[in-house]
């Protein structure tokens, strides 16, 4: 009885804090709910200026959109091809010294931490303009999260496979290809699905910074206040986003 009363003064304790922590953030923030349901002046704004949607830049936007398409699909591939050697390493339950897999963890943790558009600040200068420096930052960040990712799928994996494995008279190596990445593969399907994605919006932020493609087509539009031409510019990239979507699940019900 009294441990449960501790249990239950101390959820009470955690949610009184996240309670206090949300009303010291919302004030500092400038945070108000009666603002955010009348959403201040902002259909005023896109009536006035967004429309009618200059629809004489879609040509130029689905071109652009193909270039944002590809930087995303290059970046997040060759990060999921880069990220599964190190997701068997740093998996807890591979049989390699805790040594290896904390400095693996490591790396990824540091490779994860740094935003895609540090990664273009550093690469887009040095590597030149266009689209190949936000390949790079797209792929590094997404080496991070997808080894992070999959390393928790292959430590959460279906044992009972595993052990009919062993029971055969598998060895390690056995066990891994025939028991966890049959296990796994669906779930890394779909976090590759959800990456590229997050990529392609992410592709636009680093289209302001000379990486190219509709991002950079949207940044030279919204400083002239061409506010018509980004009408149709966002809702081509509302059309990407829902066609990755759509494949994705067309993907994952074949494998799954």
């Amino acid at each position: 009885m009294r441990t449960y009363r501790l249990a239950r003064w101390r959820r009470g304790l955690l949610y009184t804090g996240l309670v206090a922590l949300l009303i010291w953030s919302m004030r500092s923030t400038g945070f108000e709910l009666g603002q955010l349901l009348e959403m201040g002046t902002t259909v005023e704004f896109i009536r006035e200026h967004w429309l009618p949607p200059a629809w004489e830049v879609w040509n130029e936007a689905l071109t652009n959109s193909v270039i944002t398409l590809q930087i995303a699909f290059v970046g997040v591939t060759f990060g999921l091809l880069f990220a599964l050697p190190f997701a068997f390493v740093a998996a807890r339950t591979t049989p390699l010294p805790r040594w290896m897999h904390a400095l693996v963890r490591v790396v990824l943790s540091f490779v994860r931490s740094v935003p895609e558009i540090v990664w273009g600040l550093l690469f887009v200068p040095t590597l030149g303009l266009g689209p190949f420096g936000g390949v790079i930052a797209i792929l590094l960040h997404n080496i991070g999260v997808l080894g992070k990712l999959i390393a928790e799928l292959i430590e959460a994996s279906d044992k009972e496979p595993q052990l009919a494995v062993v029971a055969t008279g598998g060895h390690r190596l056995h066990v891994l290809a025939m028991a966890v990445l049959p296990d796994i593969v669906p779930h890394i399907w779909s976090q590759y699905f959800y990456r590229l994605e997050v990529a392609v919006r992410t592709s636009l932020v680093l289209g302001f910074i000379g990486a190219g493609g509709l991002g950079n087509q949207l940044f030279i539009d919204f400083k002239v206040f061409d506010y018509q031409a980004v009408a149709v510019e966002v809702l081509v990239i509302m059309v990407l986003v829902i066609l990755i979507d759509t494949v994705g699940g067309m993907v994952r019900k074949r494998v799954m």
